[in-house]
């Protein structure tokens, strides 16, 4: 256990900063695979709908420090290239 205040303090925002992590996380790996499933059922209108939300909420999590800059344009490129097959 922290023994100092600013180790406390330290914990607290760990904890804090987390939560705020995983959630985001979640909420990126939700919309991709929901862009997923749309692209594999094969909904044109769905997918090419999706796809712009998706990608702003690659780039916001690469701002956040969540996923690393070259896994971000490695999901949107492979992302990108499944929707213009769909199309």
């Amino acid at each position: 256990m922290a023994n100092h205040k600013s180790a406390e303090k330290r914990v607290r925002q760990t904890e804090k900063r987390n939560a705020i992590n995983r959630s985001s996380r979640s909420q990126l790996r939700t919309k991709i695979k929901s862009l997923r499933s749309a692209i594999s059922h094969g909904d044109k209108a769905g997918s090419e709908g999706s796809l712009g939300s998706t990608v702003s909420l690659i780039d916001k999590a690469v701002n956040k420090g969540l996923i690393h800059k070259n896994t971000a344009a490695r999901y949107k490129s492979r992302l990108t290239k499944h929707v213009a097959k769909v199309s």
